[in-house]
């Protein structure tokens, strides 16, 4: 009995962090952003991550309370030791970007939830690793290259134009220049400026 009280308190504790997460969710498309983050904040104390997640942007941002980096860090990180994908790639751009500790961790902690966040499927950053690989102090075209085509794939614009830019210059691939003039005509198609100037070049 006491096991499927326990059992209980768990399935009635994790409802109400979503039925205040999607409260919150609600109240934030109705521009009510103060009750959204109330919601939000309660949800997250709960240890909900999404509703961390969404504490963590209201604080980065500035909705519904004011804005404050250190703390949209916070909750970032917990939502991201949780396996939120988004969260990952939000907190590894904190860690690079405001990030305490010393630069070299850092930098290796984001870089292992950035690659965490691309392998879920987190577009953006595939498009980050792949220009971060690409550009890096020691770069590694091809891993570059490998990120930026998931991105490409996931319907990136700016990935594809720097796809077709591999192509072109053969980084981290044969240069083949029929198959950069691909690239750059979908990113173009897809609205991408520098893909259309690039094709007028």
């Amino acid at each position: 009995l006491e096991e499927a009280a326990f059992q209980l308190q768990q399935i009635f504790r994790i409802d109400i962090s979503i039925a205040l997460n999607i409260l919150g969710i609600e109240s934030m498309r109705a521009g009510h952003c103060r009750v959204a983050f109330t919601c939000f904040k309660l949800a997250a104390d709960r240890g909900y991550s999404k509703a961390q997640f969404n504490v963590g942007l209201c604080y980065e941002h500035g909705r519904g309370t004011e804005k404050d980096l250190e703390k949209a860090g916070f909750y970032y990180c917990q939502a991201a030791s949780s396996c939120h994908p988004m969260a990952q790639y939000r907190y590894a751009r904190y860690l690079l970007q405001h990030g305490p500790g010393s630069p070299w961790d850092r930098h290796h902690e984001a870089v292992t939830l950035l690659e965490q966040a691309a392998m879920a499927g987190i577009t953006e950053a595939q498009a980050y690793l792949g220009v971060f690989y690409m550009r890096g102090l020691q770069p590694q075209e091809k891993r570059g290259l490998k990120y930026l085509l998931l991105a490409a794939n996931s319907g990136d614009a700016q990935s594809r134009y720097h796809v077709g830019v591999c192509y072109e210059q053969g980084l981290g691939v044969q240069q083949n220049l029929a198959e950069a003039l691909r690239h750059y005509r979908q990113s173009a198609a897809a609205g991408n400026r520098q893909a259309r100037e690039r094709l007028r070049a």
